[in-house]
């Protein structure tokens, strides 16, 4: 008896290939330690975790809501925006999974400048580019591309990715508030170590959204002959 995934027409199902993806490439576990670093000393550090948190909210359903529509709007299909966005995905996940000490590098540059006392940060670096990056953008996008092409589930469908980014930023700022714990828990090490569990997923989910990408472009193609 084999199991079959749950169809994206169900909020579940939505919910389930949403959240893996999101949590992959936000990383609120491992970003956590870097926020740590960059904020040491900053009186308003647990604040700062909770306005991250919400403006990361607002840029994934953003993505997710709106992203894919925008592009289809410019004469990009859905087919074409599928392989496109689960390549950026799988791409970007192959590189969080081979290399994750040159993202950590590149993260804690992009922070800096909350290290160096300046006054709000929270959005600017540390929800965009820090927390909530292209690479973020990118994979919201994506996802949203995989929303069913008939009309059927729609509603269902951006409803489950919601919860999922709801749930991702959720875990932003529980992550960011309790960093220290979160430091003294795992470490830079045991951090590497998820981010390469987390990206292995990512890649997953990369190459799902390529083959229902190309299953939509050569179904189009042959309807097209016959």
């Amino acid at each position: 008896m084999s199991l079959s995934p749950l169809p994206l027409t169900t909020v579940i199902g939505a919910f389930l290939l949403a959240f893996p993806a999101l949590f992959s490439i936000v990383n609120p576990v491992g970003a956590a330690i870097t926020f740590h670093q960059v904020t040491e000393g900053r009186s308003d550090r647990h604040q700062l975790a909770w306005r991250i948190a919400l403006n990361a909210l607002l840029i994934l359903l953003g993505s997710l809501l709106l992203g894919s529509y925008i592009l289809n709007f410019f004469g990009v299909s859905l087919g074409a925006l599928r392989v496109a966005g689960g390549l950026v995905v799988a791409i970007r996940a192959w590189q969080l999974l081979m290399q994750p000490e040159v993202n950590e590098n590149r993260k804690t540059n992009a922070a800096a400048p909350a290290e160096q006392g300046q006054e709000d940060v929270a959005f600017f670096p540390l929800t965009m580019p820090f927390t909530t990056g292209p690479g973020a953008i990118s994979v919201a996008i994506a996802l949203a591309s995989q929303r069913p092409s008939d009309g059927n589930g729609v509603p269902e469908f951006f409803v489950g990715v919601s919860i999922a980014a709801i749930l991702v930023a959720l875990l932003v700022g529980v992550s960011y508030r309790w960093s220290g714990k979160v430091l003294a828990l795992l470490g830079a090490s045991g951090a590497r170590v998820m981010s390469r569990l987390v990206a292995f997923l990512l890649l997953c989910v990369g190459v799902q959204i390529i083959t229902s990408g190309l299953e939509s472009l050569i179904t189009s193609y042959l309807s097209r002959l016959a």
